[in-house]
C-alpha cells in the first residue's frame, strides 16, 4: 500500500468520525489539525466499557515533555473530555539497528520527561522489557484515547498501523518533530529548490510558538500501577542486547541539555555559522542533530530561538536563512524523502538518470577494494576519510560537510552500489548518535544515488553523480588540524 492510499483511508477514517453524532464536538475541533491523523476513529470509549479514566500519550519519536506538538494535542482533548493525562514510553529491547550507545543518550533523557511532564500536571510512566507492551498499560489505566507520534520510518509507521487495526480506543497520531506538516507537501519532493517555496509558504502558519498547556486535571498514579525507575539504566539484564558500541561521556542527552546546546549555540555560534559551518575542525555547527533525532528537542523550538537572536542582533540574519535551510528546507526534504519512497535505504530510490549511469559503470575497476572491517576501523590510505570515520566511532557524531565526502569514498572502495550503500548505513546507523535517520538515508542516498542532485559530467566508478576528491575537499578546510583534532579524541 502507498502512503497515499493509506492517507485516504485515514482521510475517510477522520471524516467518518466528524459526522459521528456521538464523538464530542471539542475532539472534532482538535482533530481538525493538519498535524493530526486520526487512524482509528469513534468517541472516547475505555477498556472497562465506560467512558475511560485518561487520555495517554504513546511517547516514541518525541521524547520530550515541553515544546511537543504531541503531548499538547494530548492534553488539549484531555482538558475537553475532563480528564487526566499521561504520557507512556516503552522501553523496548529490539529496535532496528540501536546499540548501547544510543540507548545511553536515551536513557539520560527519561528524567527531563519526566520532570517536565510532572510541570503540566501530567504523568509519566516508563516500562521496559519484558514489561513494554502498549496494549497491557492501556488496560491497567483504563485509557479513553491514545495519541501518538509520527514517525515515517519503515518499522515505527508498521507499528502504528498494526496499532490502528487492533485497538479498541481511539487512536490519533500527531506530526510533532517537524516545522511544517509532512503531509501537506503531499507528494515525492524531487529537489531542494523544488521543496524550499513550498516549506517557507506554509511557514507563517506554523512558525508559531508552542502553547505547552497544563492539564486541567491532574493524573493521580493508580495504586499498584507498574512504573519502571527511569533513572536507572534501561538496559540493565537484557540478554542478546548490542553493547558493542560504548556511550561518549562528552554528549549529555535530554530536553534540558538540548535547550544549553541550543542557548550556547544561538549566544556564540552563530554569528559566525555561515563562514565556519563547512570547516570540521572548528565547533562551527549547531550539533543539535542527536537531539534532534530522539527527539528531545524539536526543529520549532530551534527554528524559534535562532529567529528571536537575529531579531535581537539583525547582523544574524544572514546566518539564519542559511541555518534555516538546513534545519527546514534539507531535513524536512529528508522526512519527505523516506515518507514517500519506501526503497529509502537502498540502491532502489534512484532516479532513472541515476540507474542507466550506474548501469554503465557497474563493471568499471575500482582502484583499491576494502573489506567492512578495515572501513570500520578507519584502515585505508586516505587520511582525512580515516580521521573521519574514528569521529564517528569514538565521538558519535561526524561533521555533515565530511559526512559527503564519506559516503562517496566508500561508493569509490567497494564493488558495487548494493555493498556501498549497505555498509554505509551499516556504519552510520551503528555509530552516530543520530543515525537510523531520515537524514542519515537521504544523505547516503544523495553521495551515492545522486539523489535531490543533478547529473555532472561522466567519469569512471561515479558515472555522471557528482564526484567529491580528498586533494579539493581537504584543501577547503585546515584538514590537518582537524585529523589531529580527531586523533586526539
Amino acid at each position: 500500500m502507498t502512503v497515499q492510499e493509506r492517507d485516504a483511508i485515514y482521510a475517510r477514517v477522520a471524516e467518518q468520525m466528524a459526522q459521528d453524532s456521538s464523538v464530542p464536538e471539542a475532539l472534532k475541533l482538535l482533530a481538525d489539525d493538519p498535524r493530526v491523523t486520526v487512524r482509528r476513529g469513534g468517541p472516547p470509549s475505555g477498556f472497562s466499557g465506560g467512558k475511560g479514566k485518561c487520555v495517554v500519550y504513546w511517547m516514541q519519536r518525541a521524547e520530550r515533555g515541553r515544546d511537543n506538538h504531541a503531548l499538547d494535542k494530548a492534553v488539549q482533548v484531555g482538558n475537553a473530555l475532563g480528564l487526566p493525562v499521561v504520557a507512556y514510553f516503552a522501553g523496548i529491547k529490539n529496535f532496528p539497528h540501536a546499540n548501547l550507545r544510543h540507548y545511553a543518550f536515551l536513557n539520560q533523557g527519561l528524567p527531563d520527561i519526566e520532570e517536565d511532564c510532572a510541570e503540566r500536571g501530567v504523568g509519566f510512566v516508563m516500562r521496559r522489557y519484558p514489561h513494554q507492551k502498549l496494549e497491557p498499560f492501556l488496560q491497567d489505566v483504563d485509557a479513553a484515547m491514545v495519541i501518538g507520534d509520527e514517525n515515517p520510518m519503515r518499522e515505527p509507521e508498521r507499528w502504528r498501523v498494526k496499532m490502528a487495526e487492533t485497538l479498541k480506543v481511539p487512536y490519533w497520531t500527531v506530526d510533532a518533530d517537524v516545522i511544517v506538516p509532512s503531509r501537506l507537501l503531499e507528494k515525492a519532493q524531487f529537489s531542494a529548490a523544488v521543496a524550499r517555496p513550498r516549506l517557507y509558504r506554509a511557514l507563517p502558519d506554523f512558525l508559531v510558538a508552542y502553547d505547552n498547556p497544563k492539564a486541567e486535571v491532574a493524573w493521580k498514579s493508580p495504586r499498584g500501577l507498574h512504573a519502571d525507575d527511569v533513572r536507572k539504566d534501561i538496559t540493565e539484564g537484557w540478554e542478546e542486547f548490542d553493547r558493542s558500541v560504548e556511550p561518549v561521556a562528552a554528549w549529555q542527552g535530554g530536553h534540558h541539555a538540548a535547550m544549553k546546546r541550543l542557548k550556547h549555540f544561538c549566544d556564540v555560534g552563530l554569528e559566525t555559522y555561515d563562514r565556519d559551518r563547512n570547516h570540521p575542525e572548528i565547533d562551527g555547527s549547531s550539533k543539535m542533530s542527536p537531539y534532534l533525532h530522539f527527539g528531545h528537542i524539536g526543529p520549532l523550538t530551534i527554528a524559534l530561538a535562532v529567529q528571536e537572536a537575529a531579531k535581537r542582533q539583525p547582523k544574524l540574519k544572514v546566518a539564519q536563512e542559511s541555518y534555516f535551510n538546513e534545519l527546514i528546507v534539507w531535513r524536512e526534504l529528508a522526512v519527505n524523502f523516506v515518507r514517500y519512497q519506501p526503497q529509502y535505504d537502498s540502491a532502489g530510490c534512484a532516479d532513472n538518470w541515476a540507474r542507466e549511469t550506474i548501469a554503465e559503470h557497474a563493471k568499471d575497476e575500482r582502484e583499491v577494494l576494502y573489506s567492512r572491517k578495515q572501513l570500520e576501523h578507519g584502515e585505508t590510505y586516505d587520511e582525512l576519510w580515516n580521521a573521519a570515520q574514528m569521529q564517528m566511532v569514538k565521538y558519535g557524531w561526524m561533521h555533515n560537510y565530511l559526512r559527503m565526502y564519506w559516503a562517496k569514498k566508500i561508493l569509490e572502495w567497494t564493488p558495487d552500489i548494493d555493498t556501498a550503500m549497505d555498509w554505509a548505513i551499516y556504519l552510520n546507523d551503528k555509530y552516530e548518535l543520530d543515525g537510523r535517520d531520515p537524514n542519515g538515508y537521504a544523505g547516503v542516498a544523495w553521495s551515492m544515488l545522486g539523489k535531490f542532485d543533478r547529473a555532472w559530467f561522466d567519469r569512471p566508478v561515479f558515472g555522471k553523480r557528482r564526484y567529491m576528491s580528498g586533494a579539493s575537499t581537504g584543501k577547503k578546510f585546515d584538514s590537518k588540524s582537524y585529523i589531529k583534532m580527531v586523533r586526539m579524541l
